[in-house]
């Protein structure tokens, strides 16, 4: 910019740069949050091999602040675990999967749609599929929690469905079809975020309907009328209300 200060000379003036706007420190809990949330898009897109420099430098901060927070990579995959997978499992659900007042096809109807279309998201199904193929640590911890919380639970109301009281080991067979109930439901959020196919359709590719979630656990309990028929030390009284 050239101004002139008398009639007779004329100067060069640097134009002032505009003042870069003072950069926000970032409190304890917020710059955690903003690793942790880093680290899930992170291990979802390249797995567990990723490295955690390259971790750092897509979330923009130094590796040694990462370090800071997560001393090791254990450390930061614990809390992706927690994360994603222990702390998105909802107490409501045991509550409505005991409660005596509903009938089985309407609370596992219930538990499933929300199961796929809130909790098996592009970050939890992808993460649980990379620990498949490596370590199995988030793996083994996540069926350890449904053999604890969920299958129990399945298993006693498939009894009840049935008309059956009883405490047993779940069989061979009580479990496989468990297991192709369950594992059907993961598998369709397996087309959407592993394979890149819709689910149906183009416009349902963001969800899965609740009729259809309906159709599966009615099938999952229409054949299941076999299974307690040559079972012993059951006890066989009216069938629940369906």
């Amino acid at each position: 910019m050239r101004i002139q200060t008398n009639p007779y000379t004329v100067h060069d003036v640097e134009p002032t740069p505009p003042e870069a706007p003072a950069r926000r420190r970032m409190g304890v809990v917020e710059r955690e949050r903003q690793i942790l949330d880093g680290a899930i898009q992170f291990f979802s897109v390249h797995g567990f091999n990723g490295q955690l420099r390259d971790l750092a430098k897509s979330i923009g901060v130094t590796h040694a602040l990462l370090y800071h927070y997560f001393p090791t990579k254990q450390a930061l995959l614990d809390r992706v675990y927690l994360e994603v997978f222990e702390g998105r499992w909802r107490a409501e659900w045991d509550a409505l999967l005991d409660n005596p007042d509903m009938s089985v096809e309407d609370k596992l109807t219930a538990f499933y749609w929300e199961y796929v279309t809130i909790t098996l998201s592009q970050e939890f199904v992808r993460i649980l599929v990379f620990s498949g193929l490596t370590d199995h640590t988030i793996t083994d911890r996540f069926f350890a929690l449904l053999r604890a919380r969920l299958f129990p639970r399945l298993i006693r109301e498939t009894r009840r469905f049935r008309g059956v009281v009883s405490r047993a080991k779940p069989s061979e067979r009580e479990m496989e079809l468990l297991m192709g109930l369950h594992g059907g439901f993961f598998y369709i959020t397996m087309r959407r975020w592993i394979y890149a196919q819709d689910v149906y359709s183009e416009v349902t590719h963001e969800g899965y309907d609740e009729q259809l979630v309906r159709d599966r656990v009615r099938a999952y309990l229409n054949a299941s009328r076999d299974l307690f028929a040559n079972t012993t030390g059951s006890t066989r009284k009216r069938p629940a209300n369906r």
